[in-house]
């Protein structure tokens, strides 16, 4: 049986999460969800600071940042508790996020084969993929796209859940 992965939502995915367990994105449907991969020691990394506000300005309204460390960039910690600690220590992050995840190439995660078959690929850490509440692909933005830029927050409060 053939599975087209741009006919899916990206709601259909799902990651390991990082401190155990499953991160499930249809457990996020009906919401508006952005998904960034992410890295500890990239130039960028600073950027969590803005991801926790975007998570606590909007959270209440129906909206969840999750972040994807991932090392494809050669950026990120050696394993998935140092990034864990790096991120509750440096930034207090409250938002999900998954084990390290490879976001490019052949061994890409499901979830960025999927962007990739809507035409978009992380070029570099802390590239931001807003989804709908069905799980659609609103905007792709990179990692010079600040997450309290006016084009981020307009983006994500135009697709809040009523």
């Amino acid at each position: 049986m053939f599975l087209c992965l741009s006919a899916l939502p990206a709601s259909a995915f799902e990651f390991d999460a990082l401190e155990g367990g499953t991160l499930d994105l249809t457990d996020l449907r009906g919401q508006a969800v952005l998904v960034v991969n992410t890295a500890s020691l990239c130039g960028f990394t600073d950027q969590y600071a803005g991801l926790q506000t975007l998570h606590e300005r909007y959270g209440d309204r129906g909206f969840t940042v999750v972040g994807v460390p991932s090392d494809d960039f050669r950026q990120e910690l050696s394993d998935d508790a140092a990034v864990a600690e790096f991120c509750e220590v440096n930034y207090g992050l409250t938002f999900p996020m998954t084990a390290i995840t490879p976001v490019t190439g052949d061994d890409a995660h499901p979830f960025y084969a999927w962007l990739a078959d809507q035409g978009e690929r992380p070029r570099w850490n802390f590239n931001k993929a807003l989804l709908d509440p069905e799980g659609q692909l609103v905007t792709f933005e990179g990692s010079s796209t600040r997450p309290l830029s006016r084009k981020m927050i307009s983006a994500i409060e135009g697709v809040l859940p009523e």
